[in-house]
């Protein structure tokens, strides 16, 4: 694990956006850590989330030209990822987008920089991924192209319900479908890494490895 796949977890659990204990899932599984990007509420926290971002996805390779987030939580994210990377030399633009269409002033849905080039859609996590193909129609639909998705954390399990489980997790599932690469900042496997290390969150560790051999993916 790089020490910014380190550093991104510890400061997560720092943060309280990753939380351990009892919670229950989308999918209705009862999973013993949880990871909320919307407790990233205060100008420190979010500026420093901006930078793991930034620096993720420069560290990717990945050729890209401007940045767009889904609504709601994608808008803050791909914003302050945008002043991460100017900060870091790369002046990028962003744009994202309306839940509901706008029938005054320019209209429509889409907000910020016209899309155009190669795009990265900027997300918290992929459940279900259906912001992911919204994002991608959208897109594409404006004559650009969806070159990847990053996330902060890859959650590394099966998609679908229990009994009916997919063989590929959500982040795999995009990948697949989109022929596009998902870059996370973290993992499950960083998180499990993580916890191995440090004595103090040791209790957990046994929850989430039972939970990822239930149902995680390689």
């Amino acid at each position: 694990m790089s020490n910014l796949r380190q550093e991104f977890i510890a400061f997560s659990v720092q943060a309280g956006v990753l939380k351990f204990g009892e919670f229950t899932t989308k999918a209705g599984r009862q999973s013993p850590y949880f990871f909320n990007a919307g407790l990233f509420h205060d100008g420190a926290t979010l500026a420093k989330l901006a930078d793991f971002y930034a620096q993720t996805l420069l560290d990717s390779g990945v050729q890209f030209d401007m940045l767009f987030g889904p609504a709601y939580k994608g808008i803050t994210l791909a914003s302050a990822t945008s002043m991460a990377l100017a900060g870091k030399g790369r002046n990028t633009s962003f744009a994202y987008n309306r839940k509901e269409a706008k029938d005054h002033g320019e209209g429509g849905t889409l907000v910020g920089a016209k899309l155009t080039g190669k795009v990265v859609i900027i997300d918290d996590v992929i459940s279900a991924g259906t912001s992911v193909r919204e994002s991608v129609e959208m897109i594409r639909n404006a004559g650009a192209e969806p070159c990847a998705v990053l996330i902060a954390l890859d959650r590394m399990e099966r998609g679908g319900k229990d009994g009916q489980m997919s063989e590929l997790s959500a982040v795999q599932e995009v990948s697949k479908n989109y022929g596009i690469p998902v870059i996370s900042i973290g993992s499950l496997s960083d998180l499990f890494t993580y916890l191995s290390a440090d004595p103090s969150l040791a209790q957990y560790k046994d929850a989430v490895a039972a939970y990822r051999s239930k149902y995680g993916v390689e």
